[in-house]
């Protein structure tokens, strides 16, 4: 593939790997700090670092297999793009409004901050969307093709700013007084993640990015939570007054990201029956798995 000559894959693996060893090396870091505070914030670590395991385990497939058919990639993209969409209203828009209203706004004030944060996502988007269209990598590259690129890289972002708010989520719930439903919260948005690390590694594999690099973002993009994690615990005061607009903005930038980017470029070749009925599967999997867990 042009791509593939194009651009030295090894190189960029190499750097992941060097940036993933740094950001785990981090985290032991952070480990070893957090081991002096009390067992809620150790707990919200311990949380964060399941998620994060959780993503890095969705790579898997695409590590292990030589390839997919564009049949396959689609339904692939459509599923992915049915699970986020589930953790969107599910994972995100609906415990955004119970913890704006938890803060003491009613009905009304709630549903504005969670739809003013939800713009405010899909603005962020929108300017990614424009500093990606002026990448240099992306200069010798056919139109098409940049298109593509700039969709998976999009999407990858998107989800990365989704797995924050998740982290801050899981800290404020060890920081509460019960543990078990700290615990319950922790293992959904961890299984959530499996679907999670598999859509960030395929969308990269599918433009045409090795499968070592692409798992290692897949691997990258859940290292976000476990920080957050703690960062939820330590700072539960503070964070319980903006967890409401960072998951209303997380929500936003996936839905948008879901509608303008994900489910067309599932349908740009010609797979649409596939690909809708996978967004349908993987809308009632993970609204299953949230409702189920929650």
């Amino acid at each position: 593939m042009q791509l593939l000559r194009s651009l030295p894959s090894w190189r960029y693996a190499l750097g992941a790997a060097i940036c993933l060893g740094g950001a785990l090396a981090l985290m032991h870091d952070v480990a070893s700090g957090v081991a002096a505070f009390d067992a809620r914030v150790h707990g919200a670590l311990l949380g964060g670092a399941t998620a994060a395991l959780a993503t890095a385990l969705g790579t898997l497939p695409v590590l292990l297999s030589q390839n997919f058919s564009q049949r396959t990639y689609d339904a692939f993209l459509g599923f992915g793009a049915g699970v986020m969409l589930a953790a969107t209203a599910f994972s995100l828009v609906l415990p955004a409004i119970a913890a704006s209203k938890g803060g003491g706004a009613g009905p009304f004030e709630a549903s504005a901050t969670v739809g003013a944060g939800i713009l405010l996502g899909m603005g962020l988007v929108l300017l990614l969307d424009r500093v990606a269209r002026h990448e240099a990598v992306l200069a010798n590259i056919d139109s098409e093709r940049s298109d593509s690129i700039k969709r998976a890289w999009l999407f990858v972002a998107a989800v990365a700013i989704h797995n924050l708010p998740e982290g801050l989520a899981i800290g404020v719930a060890y920081a509460g007084v019960d543990l078990a439903k700290a615990h319950s919260l922790a293992t959904g948005i961890s299984v959530q993640d499996v679907p999670e690390g598999l859509v960030v590694a395929l969308a990269l594999r599918t433009v045409g990015y090795g499968r070592v690099f692409a798992c290692l973002l897949g691997v990258a993009s859940g290292l976000i939570e476990p920080v957050a994690a703690v960062a939820g615990a330590v700072l539960i005061e503070y964070v319980r007054e903006l967890l409401p607009w960072g998951l209303a903005l997380a929500a936003g930038a996936m839905l948008f990201v879901i509608s303008h980017d994900v489910i067309p470029e599932a349908h740009r070749k010609g797979n649409c029956t596939s690909a809708s009925c996978a967004v349908v599967a993987g809308f009632i999997v993970m609204m299953v798995l949230d409702t189920a867990l929650a």
